[in-house]
């Protein structure tokens, strides 16, 4: 079983954006996956402090799924970026829905 980092916008969001992660954290539970999903990790609320926790997790997984709006948040493209250059397969929600 793949396990895949959820990475996208939270900053500046309702509830930063949990909804849409927890959606799509059970759209792929669903279809076979283990989900990291970061609202589950965080135990501080400084953003930096978050992020490397952010990274430690995103770093244990076969992939990152991107939600809507990821290009736009500071935190999701230091994700993305870092999950390109480290060889983790990157691509959106739908796109591991399709596998």
């Amino acid at each position: 079983m793949k396990t895949l980092y959820l990475s996208g916008p939270m900053t500046g969001y309702p509830r930063l954006n949990r909804d849409a992660f927890d959606a799509a954290e059970d759209l792929l539970r669903d279809a076979g996956y283990a989900v990291v999903n970061p609202h589950t990790l965080h135990h501080h609320t400084e953003w930096h402090a978050a992020m490397r926790e952010d990274i430690r997790a995103m770093l244990t997984c076969d992939g990152v799924a991107t939600l809507a709006g990821w290009e736009r948040s500071r935190g999701a493209k230091i994700e993305v970026s870092l999950a390109t250059r480290l060889a983790i397969p990157v691509q959106p929600v739908d796109l591991w829905l399709r596998e």
